[in-house]
């Protein structure tokens, strides 16, 4: 056996003991490596769903830059704004503004910071949502722990270890989390990465499942 097959069954044997199956390197649970938020501090279950929700929709190395379609953009001053045409599935022939780390279009970015956004700049009647990745952050943070647009504590949800049931109610928002209307071959696997993810988070956070 040479060293790269040892080295794909030590994986393998580590993922059936933290997930209980086996895996190949294949699996989008392997090529799936969500990056740290920008975002310092928080709810670790939270941070693991809002990298998780980026597992489906944005999976890039630079996933705040990415626009639908998988093209990049460069100024983060403001939602870019950028109109693509969608070439597959229920919605083809319309086009997306779709951007960052969690796919938001324009219009809902807009609605969304004036609830959310941290630092919004301000001259006399002007008002500008810089959309760098802290903000990105920032925005979908405080939306996902908005009980009251939810009409459910996520958060708590997600410690009483009800992932499919938060997937199920964000779904409509973000189609590709297995229940909307776009799910893709990274979608099945949700439920993994993000228990993957979360250990990671509550290392960083110093604690314990």
């Amino acid at each position: 056996m040479g060293p790269i097959a040892a080295l794909l069954g030590f994986v393998c044997l580590l993922q059936w003991y933290i997930f209980g199956n086996f895996r190949f390197y294949s699996d989008p649970i392997f090529r799936n490596n969500q990056p740290p938020l920008v975002m310092k501090g928080g709810d670790p279950y939270i941070r693991a769903l809002m990298r998780t929700i980026s597992a489906s929709e944005a999976s890039s190395n630079r996933p705040y830059s990415v626009l639908y379609g998988g093209r990049h953009f460069d100024n983060f001053s403001r939602h870019p704004e950028i109109c693509i045409t969608i070439v597959t599935g229920p919605n083809k022939g319309n086009c997306s503004t779709a951007a960052g780390r969690y796919q938001i279009i324009n219009t809902t970015w807009y609605t969304l910071t004036r609830r959310y956004h941290p630092n919004p700049e301000r001259f006399m009647f002007w008002v500008s949502y810089s959309f760098e990745p802290e903000y990105q952050d920032a925005v979908v943070y405080r939306w996902l722990n908005d009980s009251q647009f939810w009409g459910t504590d996520i958060s708590q949800l997600l410690r009483q270890g009800k992932l499919q049931e938060v997937l199920r109610r964000l779904s409509p928002t973000w189609t590709s989390l297995g229940y909307g209307i776009e799910t893709n071959s990274v979608s099945r696997s949700l439920p993994q990465i993000y228990q993957k993810i979360l250990l990671e988070e509550l290392k960083t956070a110093g604690k314990s499942v």
